[in-house]
């Protein structure tokens, strides 16, 4: 199985070496990929296909972490420094 990166340098090379592929990519990501690589995103997965220009640009976010329990105890009240309870 591919990892997701590989998956999307493959997707990212094929756009840029077929027009028709890449005009069914930015119309429709989902049917295409899985046409392209077999893959069944789950119900409710949103894919977005974004095309730089020499004008503009897109940084992708990771999601924000989960805190950890340990952190919740501390925002809670569990962890204090100088009387001011600390996040960290």
């Amino acid at each position: 199985m591919q990892s997701e990166a590989e998956v999307k340098a493959h997707i990212a090379m094929k756009a840029a070496e077929d027009d028709d592929f890449r005009a069914r990519l930015v119309a429709d990501p989902h049917a295409t990929l899985e046409a392209e690589t077999g893959l069944r995103l789950p119900a409710g997965y949103r894919l977005h296909v974004h095309e730089e220009s020499g004008t503009d640009a897109h940084i992708v976010l990771p999601p924000k972490p989960e805190l950890s329990q340990e952190h919740l105890d501390r925002i809670a009240g569990g962890g204090k420094h100088g009387g001011t309870t600390m996040p960290w």
